[in-house]
């Protein structure tokens, strides 16, 4: 072949190579994320995004960690999304979520020798009671949405801690746990603000995300076969406004609607505080398009508020005498008012703190389960004092918990809520009581209560503890979290009452988090609140992306 052929076919190709390697670069540059193909697998559900619906974003609905990780989840698919908050600041009560996030098969467990944890679907179905075998919606799948929330649990705590970099290397064991499972960092940032804050700091970068705070749903819009096909909103400057596309339905349960759905629902919990802030529930507006709800009437007491110290009668230094008279029923007449409490971290009493009634005296295994620790408190003398309808209960930890607690226990001394006291300046029954769990904790002998774990205490007995400090608050039973909401199935789609009796899913609309109900049943676990925000939040965002693309 003569040389000048063979350079000009050579000319050629490589002017095929520059024309391409152009074209490609020009691509990247002019084109959106979502106009190209990007593979992305959320564990079992494997995605694909196709261009998407012009002008459509996905609107989430709460600025939660279950809202979060479905705009999360959304905006890798490559949508826009439009995060709606009623709420002056982002992070919802998952902000303030101060124990952790459930894992089972973590890497974090393992290097704690925890090599297998098989046990994380029995405790769940356990904890939540008989409410688990129950058909009610008919069609809600209780057995799939736990296995889910199990199943994804490892994922859930891969993606916090390698993508998002959220510390979670701290494992410790809630009531109601066979094993420690509850995840947490090691810092003074609490999980759930760790969390929140970084899933904030990482969307606010992209482009397509856009956060209003101060904005109400008011109304779900459909069209007129049913289907959601956007939202209408008002503003805190008293404009109303409507946007159109798929709808995460994220604004949280009902415990701080007092006057409403929880009087509806729980009038017996009148007068008793609460760890939400008060304001009206957003069931109204799922129930409107027909959504099912589900277990409305279960509640959490979660066992441990803390009581501000000017509102307790306990001295540590003098315990009151023994009350036999009535100790469960209310104050007459009940107040009607609530309060807001600090919640006192059910970590506290994982890392070995203990519970002492108000005349000194163990009475309950602190990590049975929330509902059964509660109502072994509710047992007791209620408090005279009427300011709130509440209970005074001692949660003391000692050195070993305290400072395995830390972080904690940083901020409840600094509001106030927590002592640090010589063993020796406390009330003789307190010291009787301290003495006999650290004699049981350092031979090893059987609680009667039945207490397996006892976390990091290490204290002795006797007269070698007596110049040691431990740390001591006062605390009481309070409204925590809504195990009840609308109906929802494995793909986080919200049903509503088909024929004969059925469920069916409703078109356009997602939920996640505390809105929703049936996979708590009667109690929840500690640390699965956060779970299931990322759980079902995450499959949200990914089911309601793939609605917009366009087949």
């Amino acid at each position: 072949m003569p040389i000048r052929v063979r350079r000009s076919r050579c000319c050629l190709l490589l002017i095929y190579f520059l024309i391409g390697f152009l074209t490609a670069i020009l691509c990247m540059v002019f084109f959106r994320p979502n106009s190209g193909v990007v593979f992305y697998r959320l564990s079992k559900y494997p995605f694909t995004t196709m261009p998407a619906v012009a002008g459509k974003p996905v609107i989430v609905v709460g600025s939660g960690l279950a809202g979060l990780s479905a705009a999360h989840e959304a905006l890798r698919a490559g949508v826009a999304v439009r995060l709606l908050d009623r709420a002056p600041r982002p992070g919802g009560n998952s902000i303030k979520a101060s124990s952790g996030i459930n894992g089972a098969g973590t890497r974090f467990q393992r290097e704690l020798n925890i090599l297998t944890d098989d046990s994380f679907y029995a405790d769940t179905v356990r904890s939540a009671g008989s409410r688990f075998a129950e058909n009610n919606p008919p069609g809600i799948d209780r057995k799939a949405l736990v296995e889910t929330l199990i199943s994804q649990s490892e994922s859930a705590v891969n993606w916090l801690a390698d993508e998002l970099k959220v510390d979670l290397s701290v494992v410790a064991q809630l009531g109601g746990h066979s094993v420690p499972r509850t995840h947490r960092g090691g810092g003074e940032l609490p999980p759930g603000a760790a969390i929140v804050s970084a899933l904030l700091n990482k969307m606010k970068a992209n482009a397509d995300f856009t956060l209003e705070n101060s904005a109400e749903v008011d109304e779900l819009l459909t069209d007129d076969g049913g289907a959601v096909k956007g939202v209408s909103y008002h503003t805190s400057d008293g404009q109303k406004h409507k946007l159109e596309g798929p709808v995460v339905f994220a604004a949280g349960g009902f415990a701080g609607d007092a006057h409403g759905l929880l009087a509806k629902y729980r009038p017996d919990l009148a007068g008793m505080p609460s760890t939400n802030e008060e304001r009206p529930a957003s069931h109204d507006l799922l129930s409107s398009i027909g959504a099912a709800l589900v277990d409305m009437d279960s509640v959490q007491i979660h066992p441990t508020g803390f009581v501000f110290p000017k509102g307790t009668g306990i001295s540590y230094s003098v315990v009151p005498p023994k009350n036999d008279g009535p100790s469960h029923k209310p104050a007459d007449p009940k107040p009607t008012s609530t309060s807001q409490l600090f919640l006192a971290a059910e970590a506290l009493r994982g890392e070995g703190g203990i519970l002492l009634s108000s005349y000194g005296e163990r009475f309950v295994d602190e990590l049975n389960t929330r509902d059964i620790v509660s109502s072994a408190i509710m047992a007791l003398p209620q408090s005279t004092d009427k300011s709130m309808r509440h209970w005074e209960v001692i949660l003391l930890l000692d050195p070993g918990a305290c400072e395995a607690a830390a972080s904690h226990i940083k901020f409840y001394l600094w509001k106030g809520l927590v002592q640090k006291i010589k063993v020796k300046d406390l009330a003789p029954e307190i010291v009787a009581s301290i003495d006999k769990y650290a004699t049981m904790v350092s031979k090893h002998q059987e609680d009667p209560f039945g207490r397996k774990s006892f976390g990091r205490w290490k204290l002795p007995p006797g007269e070698a503890n007596r110049e040691e400090e431990v740390c001591v608050g006062t605390v009481t039973p309070v409204v925590h979290f809504t195990m009840g909401g609308v109906a929802f199935d494995t793909k986080s789609r919200v049903l509503r009452l088909a024929d004969e009796g059925k469920s069916a899913p409703i078109p356009g609309i997602w939920a996640a988090g505390e809105i929703t109900g049936g996979i708590h049943g009667a109690n929840r676990l500690g640390g699965s609140s956060l779970l299931e925000c990322a759980v079902f939040g995450r499959i949200a965002g990914t089911e309601a992306a793939r609605s917009l693309t366009v087949t």
